[in-house]
């Protein structure tokens, strides 16, 4: 397939976005050319010039072998490394600026372990046929910029259509992995599959079992963060590919029965989640720095999607035509830590997230207003570091379409907030420490640290928490009440 010309204000544009660059783009294609070599721009930079957007990332193929890389970028860079020598791919940095250049592919895989077979190409056709969609098989050959897109990717991407070089079914049996990246590219590009991709992601479906777990976490967390992850994970389910690696997500679809007694729990999870995307902060909106918790926030996000992952293990139909979901909280947050750990998330934003789901809940007990201090500065103190994101995350949750409902849940919550903030303005209250430190702890009970004194902090805290500061005497003589008292009924 010839590239036809474009029109010269279309090319005039992607090589404006690329002017941070030019002078390297020039430069590095006059070395590789000058050695007898070719050198292109290619993928993800080439797309981004012309979506009008500034990439970072600066990836190149090369008609080079890999040691006549190196020996190239030797000379241009300040440092260069062996990233995949066995793949072809040498990189460089001069000054901040990271560059990847890889030789001409044309790789195949074994099919069972994911292992690429390589095997070097002979030309820069040669390898955009091997890439993964078409929008991404563009190139710019160096240093004169001439436009090579054999597989007609400006015309897709012009149209928000997501196609594959060659055959889906071949391209997804190449890599797996490639039916994710089409899911993140709905969702970070607004890019809409073509038929025979949704059809050759639904058949291939079952092959995703191949590619590791870090793999799929990477491309579904650069999803989640996307601008709209609603119609990438939409994607997602309606291909089976959620079944393989996030089966808790479309086993929301719960049936509704003919009396409709309960919302549709997946439609449902994705509405909190784009709520939640809502209440992110952005850069320069004026929130308090004690309150910032910038977006795009993956903790919170994860939280909204996962947050009635319970709800189908705990529904039970009620006398009377009700439905119920007790503790679904609980078993959600189990599900949770399971699934991010087998996706090899690591165990901070696995604590956080699934701590989250625990608690999505604990505000509804609040109901108008009657809690007391020491309720609340429970809530606060198992909240914790999350406050924030547990804000967000409760108020997300609230999708009803009767609005005085709606409305009554945003004042009771603004109450709660506001009393929240009283209490911390007047003791503190995220800082929340029982009055006695563990050495004090141990001279007034007379024992070395140990489980005891661990218990003993225990009390104190919940003391702390339940009846508010006390002063350290006090605090000191309830404490050798509660020992005494302890040791008798022991």
């Amino acid at each position: 397939m010839t590239t036809p010309p474009l029109p010269p204000d279309i090319s005039e544009r992607a090589v404006t976005q690329l002017a941070p660059v030019l002078p390297v783009l020039t430069d590095l294609g006059r070395l590789f050319v000058d050695a007898g070599h070719e050198l292109a721009l290619v993928g993800g930079p080439v797309r981004d010039a012309f979506l009008g957007r500034v990439s970072t990332d600066l990836d190149f193929t090369t008609s080079a072998s890999p040691d006549e890389t190196e020996q190239i970028l030797a000379k241009w860079g300040d440092a260069h490394w062996d990233m995949g020598r066995a793949f072809g791919t040498i990189g460089a940095r001069r000054g901040d600026l990271v560059v990847e250049v890889t030789t001409y592919r044309a790789d195949a895989y074994d099919g069972v372990t994911r292992k690429p077979v390589v095997a070097f190409g002979e030309s820069l056709e040669e390898d955009l046929v091997r890439r993964d969609f078409t929008v991404n098989a563009m190139a710019l050959r160096l240093p004169d910029f001439t436009f090579v897109d054999p597989h007609g990717g400006l015309l897709d991407l012009a149209a928000k259509r997501l196609r594959t070089p060659s055959a889906p079914e071949v391209s997804f049996a190449d890599d797996p992995l490639r039916m994710m990246r089409a899911a993140r590219f709905v969702a970070q590009l607004g890019l809409r599959p073509a038929p025979e991709v949704v059809a050759a992601m639904t058949e291939a479906a079952p092959t995703l079992q191949i590619v590791s777990a870090e793999r799929i976490r990477d491309e579904l967390v650069k999803l989640v963060l996307a601008p709209d992850p609603r119609p990438g994970l939409t994607l997602l389910v309606d291909t089976g590919l959620a079944d393989q690696m996030l089966p808790e997500l479309p086993a929301l679809r719960l049936e509704i029965d003919e009396h409709h007694r309960h919302k549709d729990v997946y439609e449902h999870s994705l509405t909190v989640l784009e709520q939640a995307m809502d209440l992110e902060n952005h850069p320069g909106d004026g929130v308090a720095e004690e309150a910032r918790v910038d977006g795009p926030d993956l903790v919170l996000r994860l939280a909204a999607l996962l947050h009635d992952i319970g709800k189908p293990d705990t529904r039970r139909f009620e006398p009377g035509g009700g439905v119920s979901f007790h503790h679904h909280e609980l078993v959600g947050a189990k599900l949770t830590t399971k699934r991010m750990r087998a996706l090899r998330f690591d165990k901070e934003t696995t604590k956080s997230v699934a701590r989250l789901v625990e608690l999505h809940l604990r505000f509804h007990g609040y109901g108008s207003g009657q809690w007391t201090d020491s309720a609340v500065r429970r809530y606060v103190t198992d909240a914790g570091p999350l406050l924030t994101r547990l804000h967000r995350l409760t108020r997300a949750d609230s999708t009803t379409r009767n609005r005085r409902k709606a409305e009554r849940l945003r004042r009771t919550y603004d109450d709660l907030e506001e009393r929240i903030a009283r209490l911390q303005a007047a003791e503190e209250l995220g800082k929340v420490r029982p009055e006695l430190n563990g050495h004090e702890i141990s001279e007034v009970l007379g024992i070395a640290p140990g489980p005891e004194l661990g218990t003993a902090y225990t009390y104190l805290l919940n003391l702390r928490i339940e009846e508010g500061v006390l002063g350290k005497d006090v605090a000191a003589e309830r404490l050798r009440t509660w020992w005494a008292d302890r040791d008798d009924s022991a």
